[in-house]
């Protein structure tokens, strides 16, 4: 196996999880969804945080997630409309999105300034009897960063009241570490 091919098959088994998700649970995350978060000297972090995958070219999602939060004053209005687009094609093509993950806190995270000074962490995924274990570089995002836009619009189509203050963490795997987490652990 290499790197390359450890990418698309994580990316391939985090879209199905979504799929599943917004198909049969409401949107609501799976435990797949939510990787246990450890420091690179292995203290767990987080039990679970939420991660979102980011299409490479997330415009067309995020505006359409604006549009629905903006245009419609009926919280429930925007649930419906945002899971019917997320329960369509969106997630039918993993090779349409990036590897960087992104998550979403608040501006006090004790967590999210924690792993910002780190600049690295593991998250470990599990479910369906699958595991993956990836390395993580950490890295603060801008409002300007077009995954930054979409992870905002996407979190508030579940809490339409989400402020703009708000943290948002990239998550960067090193899938040639990752690979190698793999090997040692077969």
């Amino acid at each position: 196996m290499t790197p390359e091919t450890l990418r698309q098959q994580f990316l391939i088994w985090q879209c199905r999880l979504r799929q599943i998700a917004v198909r049969e649970d409401g949107g609501r995350p799976s435990e797949g969804m939510r990787p246990k978060i450890l420091s690179p000297d292995g203290r767990t972090l987080s039990e679970g945080t939420i991660v979102l995958l980011v299409r490479s070219d997330p415009a067309e999602s995020s505006d359409f997630f604006e549009f629905q939060v903006r245009k419609n004053h009926d919280p429930n209005e925007v649930y419906r409309k945002g899971l019917a687009f997320l329960q369509s094609t969106h997630y039918h093509r993993a090779n349409r999105f990036s590897d960087e993950m992104t998550a979403l806190f608040l501006p006090e995270s004790r967590l999210a300034t924690a792993l910002a000074a780190l600049g690295s962490c593991r998250l470990d995924f599990r479910q369906f009897g699958l595991s993956y274990r990836l390395p993580c570089a950490v890295r603060e995002m801008t409002p300007e960063e077009p995954a930054y836009r979409n992870t905002l619009w996407h979190n508030r189509l579940f809490n339409t009241r989400l402020s703009d203050d708000v943290r948002i963490l990239g998550f960067k795997p090193d899938w040639t570490a990752a690979l190698s987490l793999l090997v040692q652990a077969g």
